[in-house]
């Protein structure tokens, strides 16, 4: 009878092992099909923006907004192909340690730009409708290029840590791998998401509400546009970003076990297809939807 109970509880622990390196190797394929059509999307839509601002858009403070968003998502666009890289020789890195710190840096340096260029680009409307008197006067390109190198040195500084703390290591059998020191990782994980959520999130909902009062106190607009626009900026930013920090949190500060590391599998691959696609969404909500906003 205990005999059997023995095997019976291996033949469980097996059929466990089985199912987890089966889930291991289909997430591991999403996350490159869903980081290609990003990659190929975000390249291709973010190119014609920096196109159209440069050639067909006049010189102004929305075009250096345009511009550099469509920079920042265009280059962790065209870092991507070293992660589907990693990923599709299972884990193993070819590319060298300074590459490694290289990917990981430009990636959440991109991230951290795109994200405090979308609270400025609200905190911008929401300004040329409460002071439109001042925004005639003020509202200069000069103002706004400075308003940029001040976001690219902030998202330099808070993300400089992943370049530092970033390195390779070689296994036994010759794979090497790509890692993040976990325990700068963790402090990182609290402060991106006070920095690049929290805070950003309630700027942008702040300042799209009182647009959107704004707006429906106008008399003269009838169109429904803006207030999809307004929906559709908020909506987006909450999907693409909250999923992806919690699921940060849950992995650094939770207590590992099968249940908890099956959930963060399956929850960490869709919430980064998530984070990661906001490359692609910027360009259709702010250029080519907005840009008459």
């Amino acid at each position: 009878m205990s005999g059997s109970m023995e095997i019976n509880t291996t033949e469980e622990t097996y059929t466990d092992q089985e199912f987890d390196m089966t889930l291991i190797k289909i997430l591991d394929v999403s996350y490159m099909v869903g980081l290609s059509g990003i990659c190929l999307l975000g390249i291709t839509g973010n190119g014609l923006v920096i196109w159209f601002v440069a050639f067909k858009m006049k010189k102004s403070v929305n075009s250096v907004w345009f511009l550099s968003l469509a920079f920042a998502d265009f280059t962790f666009s065209l870092f991507l192909p070293l992660t589907i890289t990693y990923y599709a020789l299972d884990g193993h890195w070819p590319f060298g340690s300074f590459m490694c710190k290289l990917n990981r840096f430009v990636l959440y340096l991109n991230m951290c730009a795109s994200v405090l260029q979308l609270t400025v680009i609200s905190i911008d409307r929401c300004i040329s409708i409460v002071f439109p008197v001042w925004c005639r006067n003020h509202r200069t390109v000069r103002l706004a290029v400075k308003v940029i190198l001040v976001l690219w040195i902030a998202s330099f500084l808070l993300n400089v840590s992943y370049f530092i703390h970033t390195d390779t290591y070689a296994d036994k059998d010759t794979r090497v791998d790509c890692y993040v020191d976990w325990s700068i990782h963790n402090i990182q994980v609290i402060i991106r998401f006070i920095a690049l959520f929290v805070i950003p999130f309630i700027v942008i909902i702040f300042c799209y509400t009182f647009i959107f009062l704004r707006i429906q106190r106008n008399p003269r607009i009838t169109s429904t546009k803006p207030f999809k626009v307004i929906a559709a900026v908020i909506i987006s930013f909450f999907i693409c970003w909250f999923p992806h920090h919690v699921f940060s949190i849950m992995g650094s500060y939770g207590t590992y076990n099968r249940d908890l590391w099956l959930v963060l599998s399956i929850g960490n691959i869709t919430s980064r297809i998530l984070a990661f696609s906001n490359s692609c969404v910027n360009p259709l909500l702010y250029v080519f939807i907005g840009q008459d906003f």
